[in-house]
Order: structure tokens, then C-alpha cells, then sequence
């Protein structure tokens, strides 16, 4: 059965009148690791760095997020090395004096804000729910290509709710009231309350849960949930539903880090650079092919004239077009040149009949490991994020 703990009993007004029975409370929490001394006063975070050399990265620590993370880094020749499955300290060769360090992902992001870690990968869904918007936390990389889900308010399919489609006729269904409100089970309890109170909802309260969110409707413990959903398929099994207006946050595994690091602590711009340039390298060539093809022709020109009249053939920038040599009657002649594109792979086979057409043959396909811009246009707007 879940265990339900009442946090949030009703969404306060935007200001507070004198006459108010609300009471502001003031509270000041210290703490101290090895990295850090730290110092909250009503949410506003003092901190006082102390002095370390190593640059330090948090992974997730399990799960399946744990397990893509990896994977993604191995793939960009960034492969973990940890000596002791047990421990939580390991090292990427490739890049020195970086640490990483293996964490809960709300743990990464509450480490990023105390300045114990300087960088980390989890959940844009994790970064807002425990970041709670400080300025400190800043993304490098948005969009990982890993980790997809939504944050999203899902109500029963059945009963009062069963006519309910969207996030407006909810609000004003005339069962909430201050007496009876609207019954919230979710384990975000900071972005939970900030959708419902930014979207009008007056009457709520919230509660959190130890176990399956989607069992709390039918047990009669809550009227709706909120919570992480991939494919929807659980939420249907549980007789559940999502509703119009009601999808809090798009999420995905992303790469963040302290702006305080950034700019100040030796090293972590450069890792930041290499780790950015190596993630958008190899992101951008999933799902690229490269394609070569001989071709006969009267020249360079006439050929690439042929290859641009096909819509697949344009490759990134265009086609690759070079006079193939070869010995005939004694002496060395270009009369074939060989085309080289890089095409999608949902138009793989769509470019290849195209070749063909045109009188290309000898066609070889090879998949895409990195593509290397310029210039990567997420480390151009990270500078100009952090005034550099």
C-alpha cells in the first residue's frame, strides 16, 4: 500500500494581506562537505567554495538512465573507467583530472547547486524539480536524444472525471472546494504545485507516495496524479488518463553545469568544450549514411549538375564530386568521378535507387560516426550565456 505524507495542503495567494492567517517563516540551514560550505536562508544559496584541483562530473548512479549514460559516453570514445563496481568515483581517460562521480540524479543536481560537483547528466525533468530555477544551474547540451518522457497530470478514465478532457474543464469541474479540494499524489512536489497554482487551480492539496502513483485513484487515496509518463501504456492499464493542457514539462537527459564552475574553477570550461564538441559530433552523424558511387562523365561539373537535379542527393553541404584515375592504352585517363553524399538513413535506399538512375554504380554505404561542424553552435551560445 502506498504511504501518503501530506506536504501541500493548499495553493497560497500571490500576496499576502496583513489580515492573513499565514505566517512567514524565516530559516537558516548550514552545511559543509569536502567540496563546500553552504549556506541557505529562505532558499537563496551562500556558497563558499573551498579550494579542489579536479574537475568533477555526476552520472546516475542506476536505472536505466544509468545505464544510457554510459552508453552515449562510450560511443563519443568517452568510456567510464571504475575500478570497483562498488565505488562511486571513476575516470574517462580521455579526459584528465576529471572525476565522475556516480549519484542519485537529484543528488547530481542538489551537488551542482552546493558546488560539490561542477558538471552532470540526468533529466531535464530533475534539473527544475530540484534546481527549482537557480540561476547557477545552466544547460549546455538540451537535448541528449535519451531519456524521453513528460511530466504530466493524468486523472481517472471513470466516475466524475469520466467527461473531464482537458486541464480548463478540470478547474472548473464545482466538486473542489476549499472543504473538499482536489487531491494531488505525486513525488515533484515544487513542479506540481507551480503548474496547478500558475493555471489557476485554487482548490488543491498534495500529497506524496512511496510506490505506484498510477494505484492511488483507484484506492480512493487521490483524485488525480502527477508523474513521469513514456509511452502512456501504464497509465491506460491503471484506467487512467492524460488530459488537454495538462502536460507539465517535455524531458530528456541533458548536460548541465554550475555557471560558478564555469567561469572560475580551472579546467571545467575545457572539459565542458571537448564533452560538448564530442556529444554533438556523434548526435548529429546517428542516423547519417555516407554513400559512394562511380560515376561516368565529361567533367566534374556536368556530373555534379546530374547528381543536384535528384532531391536525396544534396547531401549536408552539397556532393562530394573527384575524378576517378585509371590507365587505359598507356596512359592515365578521368572518366568516372566518384560522388560521395551523406544521406538520412529513412532516405537511404531512396538515394541509392537515385544514383542508380543516373548512372551511378560500384555504390558503397557506411554509417556516420561523428560529424564535426565548424564551429558547434551549443558551445557559441553557452559563451554568450555566461558573458564570455
Amino acid at each position: 500500500m502506498p504511504v501518503m505524507r501530506t506536504i501541500f495542503l493548499q495553493s497560497l495567494p500571490a500576496s499576502i494581506s496583513p489580515s492573513s492567517n499565514c505566517v512567514a517563516v524565516k530559516f537558516s540551514v548550514s552545511c559543509c562537505s569536502a567540496a563546500s560550505l553552504v549556506t541557505v536562508v529562505n532558499g537563496n544559496v551562500d556558497k563558499k567554495p573551498l579550494e579542489r584541483n579536479e574537475v568533477r562530473l555526476g552520472l546516475p548512479s542506476k536505472g536505466r538512465m544509468a545505464t544510457d549514460t554510459l552508453d552515449l559516453l562510450k560511443d563519443c570514445q568517452l568510456s567510464v573507467r571504475q575500478v570497483n563496481p562498488r565505488q562511486y568515483v571513476a575516470e574517462i581517460p580521455q579526459l584528465s583530472n576529471l572525476e565522475v562521480w556516480f549519484q542519485r540524479p537529484k543528488d547530481i543536481v542538489r551537488k551542482l547547486v552546493s558546488g560539490d560537483l561542477d558538471l552532470g547528466i540526468v533529466g531535464l525533468d530533475t534539473i527544475n524539480e530540484y534546481g527549482q530555477g537557480n540561476e547557477d544551474l545552466i544547460l549546455v547540451h538540451d537535448a541528449l536524444d535519451y531519456g524521453d518522457c513528460r511530466l504530466s497530470l493524468a486523472i481517472p478514465q471513470y466516475g466524475i472525471f469520466e467527461n473531464v478532457n482537458s486541464l480548463k474543464e478540470l478547474a472548473e469541474m464545482p466538486q473542489w472546494t476549499t472543504e473538499r479540494p482536489l487531491r494531488v499524489a505525486t513525488g515533484f512536489t515544487y513542479l506540481g504545485p507551480k503548474f496547478m497554482k500558475e493555471n489557476g487551480m485554487r482548490y488543491v492539496t498534495f500529497s506524496t507516495a512511496d510506490g505506484a502513483l498510477e494505484a492511488a485513484p483507484a484506492m480512493g487515496i487521490a483524485d488525480a496524479i502527477v508523474d513521469l509518463v513514456s509511452s502512456g501504456t501504464t497509465l491506460r492499464e491503471n484506467n487512467l488518463k492524460e488530459i488537454e493542457g495538462g502536460v507539465i514539462l517535455e524531458s530528456q537527459a541533458v548536460l548541465v553545469a554550475s555557471r560558478r564552475s564555469l567561469i572560475q574553477r580551472k579546467g571545467v570550461l575545457d572539459i565542458t568544450h571537448e564533452m560538448l564538441e564530442r556529444l554533438e559530433a556523434h548526435l548529429m552523424a546517428v542516423g547519417q549514411f555516407t554513400v559512394t558511387a562511380n560515376m561516368r562523365g565529361s567533367s566534374a561539373d556536368e556530373v555534379a549538375e546530374r547528381v543536384l537535379g535528384q532531391p536525396s542527393l544534396s547531401g549536408l553541404q552539397g556532393p562530394t564530386v573527384s575524378p576517378v584515375f585509371r590507365k587505359r592504352d598507356g596512359r592515365v585517363v578521368a572518366d568516372y568521378y566518384a560522388i560521395v553524399i551523406c544521406v538520412p538513413k529513412k532516405a537511404l535506399y531512396k538515394s541509392v535507387q537515385q544514383l542508380r538512375a543516373i548512372g551511378g554504380s560500384g555504390v558503397l554505404v557506411s554509417p556516420l560516426t561523428y560529424i564535426f561542424d565548424e564551429e558547434t553552435p551549443r558551445w557559441r551560445q553557452l559563451l554568450s550565456n555566461l558573458g564570455l
